[in-house]
């Protein structure tokens, strides 16, 4: 495995740079600028505490592959991605799951994060425990930053139970009718004509919530439907070919982004931002998170 050492010395302090994962979401925030050198971060997991709910892995890690490992012990993280997602890759595009209602947001999956920044120099943001944080809670600019405040080498991560079963019915109840049946359900999904609801847990529990959404309608899916991923921005009538989460009011969709009006005082605070962190913009260049 690259140490962080070596991954400080690939990433330099002159030339543009920029961490390539598996690529997946690679045109995500614009092009890069020519010439800009790509590295590769760590890959492996390297310590995996399943008392403690945390794993520390290269950011380099497929996510698939850390996904498999947790489920030995009946653990997961709250990312999401393609086959060939990394973990620094999810982390950088902010990349969700559908089950964010039940599991949270990719922003509250990282805990600490081993860094280079723009001159080159290592540093630690974060703490491995969510007591230990003190400070500005520089992890949470870091998710969906799309590397350009710092490159990610090694991360700890917050891992959650993983759900004994889960049910996916579909339908055409309405969301409040589906809530007073279901104890916090992990996705309810509408794609303009029915609605697709997630349920998870133990058994017993699933078959009496399952038994009451299908008393109103609900039918058992065979086969799970397949998600695309997180597309931000988008608005609710862009559901040709995607879902719209009812209970987040997040969009997933294979159809890329429309370009999204950003306010001048957020274009503001970004700019200060990616000013402070990378004064010499040398940092995923040519990309801009909003």
């Amino acid at each position: 495995m690259k140490t962080m050492d070596e991954f400080t010395e690939d990433v330099g302090d002159t030339s543009f740079v920029s961490v390539r994962g598996g690529g997946t979401r690679w045109g995500l925030g614009g092009s890069l600028t020519e010439g800009t050198n790509e590295v590769e971060a760590p890959k492996g997991v390297i310590n995996f505490k399943p008392e403690e709910m945390i794993v520390r892995a290269g950011a380099g890690t497929k996510l698939s592959t850390l996904q498999n490992e947790l489920n030995d012990l009946k653990q997961e993280v709250a990312l999401a991605g393609f086959p060939d997602s990394t973990v620094g890759g999810s982390l950088a595009v902010g990349s969700s799951s559908h089950r964010r209602a039940r599991i949270g947001a990719a922003s509250d999956v990282l805990l600490q994060a081993d860094c280079v920044g723009a001159d080159g120099e290592q540093f630690v943001a974060g703490g491995p425990t969510v007591k230990n944080v003190t400070g500005y809670d520089i992890c949470r600019l870091l998710v969906s930053s799309l590397g350009t405040l710092a490159l990610m080498g090694v991360v700890t991560l917050r891992t959650r139970p993983k759900p004994e079963m889960g049910v996916w019915l579909k339908g055409e109840l309405l969301l409040e009718e589906i809530l007073r049946c279901c104890y916090r359900p992990a996705s309810v999904l509408h794609d303009g004509h029915n609605t697709f609801v997630l349920i998870e847990g133990y058994e017993k529990d699933l078959q009496k919530e399952s038994a009451s959404l299908e008393k109103l309608g609900m039918s058992v899916m065979e086969i799970d439907p397949i998600i695309p991923p997180l597309v931000k921005g988008a608005l609710q009538e862009n559901l040709d070919d995607g879902f719209l989460d009812l209970q987040t009011g997040a969009v997933y969709s294979n159809t890329p982004q429309e370009k999204v009006e950003i306010s001048e005082e957020v274009k503001l605070l970004s700019d200060r931002i990616k000013n402070n962190f990378d004064p010499t913009g040398r940092l995923n260049p040519g990309r801009r998170p909003y």
